[in-house]
């Protein structure tokens, strides 16, 4: 299945077998020499890019979306441009063996295709609220491990999500997110973070990365120089950070320089403008002071660096497509991300070279270090996904445990006037608001009696998801007051919504949807789990701050 490597002067042949059947026999119009050392990373990777044309390189820069669910979706795009990758969404996965056989499929069609050269094949599955896979155990989200306060279990998560990926042919994990989360009007990252605090999410996202690489798995930290302080989501438009170079250094630049430290995989850049950074004119993604000058030469990072999705608006505000392309590449990074539009990218960024605006040395330095990272996570010698395998790692019920254990840990109880928690397993409650199916039915398998009716309950829960910004929710808690039963709500967002709900009778953070989490509360709730998490935030306009929590 996949390609020989080249053979260096002087050296003995070592032949790699393939997952055709026998290693050799080559198929028509295969390069059939091969390598010596596989030790050796630089010397094969030179070595397979003194075989590539100039299309083929140009080609390794590019990271489509897949389309549909089949290899064959996708041949003409491999044919035509020989990608360096395909990111994987919702629409593409339906079953674990659907999933193994369009990974196979892909890499199959790759190494048979131009330089052979196999595919990052990618998804963004952080766990939580940002997860595409449609099976296997669902973690918490990042900020409910900063909650539980132990890289052990950033490990266990990091290592459950490696396994799931590695069994049906996805080799790259957009994860984790390295982002200080201190905007509390944050929009798009929030949760997705650890922490506020700059030591923690270093902490965990280190063992994060640890647990990925081990597993096989191409870990990504992203967003460069940093998303956790914005009140614009880049998606539709620029987020400026107007923080000065010392406070850049203090809160958003330690978790990446562990990162880099580390020998992380890959980094992703951020749509973000930072003015006082050096770069008052574009987002982080085209800017050569930021990834050249501060991410390569300051924080001394050789690794791959990818852009984020360039079809996002945060990228979009100054130049066309063909242009933002060439931008990102000249800025420093070595994969385009989800172009917009391929045939463009491509092409400006094909031009660009043969113009000699990018200097074919510079398209080298990208895809050395694109192919360096190939070898170092065995693509050109991986089995193929096996079905079977596959669907039985996505049941595997250690990881849904683990997945559990996680939402355990993180629950972090903020509020308890008189001690309403723990209830009796002899009171009647009540449930509303987000989740309340989930944590409901939770609750009942405890031996609580859940009513339909809110006259009369001991006691009234309360879901919540973003209450902080939402009216509605914020009289749903009201309308459960009026009751004049205790009310405990259970926020499954960010722990600000605290903020806006000061008079309720018990508050437990859970941070995150998810069935374990909801489940976790109701543990906690009914006295089965005693609470352990503690603020990995502040709260505004509250007097709980970063290691405040209750337990029993």
């Amino acid at each position: 299945m996949f390609r020989r490597l080249p053979v260096l002067a002087g050296a003995t042949v070592l032949l790699f077998t393939t997952a055709c059947g026998g290693g050799s026999a080559p198929r028509p119009g295969e390069r059939t020499t091969q390598i010596s050392d596989p030790a050796d990373v630089d010397a094969q990777a030179a070595a397979l890019l003194a075989e590539m044309s100039l299309e083929e390189k140009v080609g390794q820069l590019l990271v489509p979306v897949l389309s549909g669910t089949t290899a064959e979706e996708n041949a003409e795009v491999i044919e035509r441009y020989h990608p360096g990758g395909f990111i994987y969404f919702p629409e593409n996965l339906e079953t674990p063996e659907q999933v193994a056989a369009m990974s196979n499929g892909l890499q199959e069609r790759a190494t048979g295709t131009g330089a052979g050269i196999p595919l990052f094949l990618g998804v963004d599955e952080e766990q939580g609220l940002v997860s595409r896979l449609p099976f296997g155990a669902r973690f918490p989200d990042a900020m409910a491990l900063g909650a539980a306060r132990d890289p052990e279990l950033a490990r266990e998560l990091a290592a459950a999500t490696a396994e799931q990926l590695a069994a049906v042919g996805i080799n790259l994990d957009y994860a984790p997110v390295a982002d200080v989360n201190v905007n509390a009007d944050n929009p798009v990252i929030g949760i997705r973070s650890f922490s506020s605090d700059p030591e923690l999410v270093g902490e965990l996202a280190a063992a994060e990365v640890a647990a990925f690489q081990d597993g096989g798995v191409v870990a990504v930290a992203k967003h460069f120089p940093g998303h956790g302080d914005t009140d614009v989501d880049s998606h539709t438009g620029l987020p400026v950070i107007d923080k000065s170079r010392d406070e850049w250094e203090r809160v958003d630049l330690p978790p990446f320089q562990r990162l880099v430290d580390a020998g992380v995989d890959m980094v992703m850049t951020a749509h973000v403008l930072m003015p006082q950074l050096g770069d008052a004119e574009e987002p982080a993604t085209l800017s050569p002071h930021l990834i050249t000058g501060v991410l390569r030469e300051e924080l001394g990072y050789d690794g791959v660096v990818t852009t984020d999705a360039l079809n996002m608006e945060g990228v979009r505000q100054t130049h066309d497509d063909g242009e933002v392309a060439v931008r990102a590449v000249l800025a420093g990074a070595d994969q385009l991300l989800m172009p917009p539009d391929v045939d463009l990218a491509y092409s400006a960024v094909l031009s660009a070279v043969e113009e000699g605006r990018i200097s074919e040395e510079r398209l080298d330095e990208s895809v050395l270090r694109i192919l360096r990272l190939k070898l170092r996570r065995g693509l050109f010698d991986a089995a193929p996904a096996d079905a079977e395998q596959a669907a039985q790692v996505a049941t595997q019920p250690e990881h849904h445990a683990a997945a559990q254990r996680v939402a355990d840990a993180s629950v972090t109880l903020l509020r308890n006037t008189n001690g309403v928690l723990p209830l009796a397993r002899t009171a009647t409650v009540h449930v509303l608001g987000v989740g309340a199916e989930e944590i409901g039915a939770a609750l009942a398998d405890l031996g609580l009696t859940v009513t339909d009716s809110l006259s009369g309950a001991d006691a009234v829960v309360v879901g919540t998801d973003g209450a902080r910004g939402d009216a509605e929710q914020q009289r749903l808690v009201a309308r459960a007051q009026a009751s004049g039963a205790p009310v405990v709500v259970v926020a499954q967002g960010t722990p600000y919504d605290l903020s806006v709900l000061p008079d309720v009778d018990a508050f437990l953070a859970v941070y995150s949807t998810m069935e374990v989490s909801r489940v976790a509360a109701a543990r906690v709730v009914a006295g089965e789990v005693s609470p352990s998490g503690r603020l990995p935030v502040d709260i505004p306009g509250t007097e709980l701050g970063f290691g405040d929590g209750l337990s029993y």
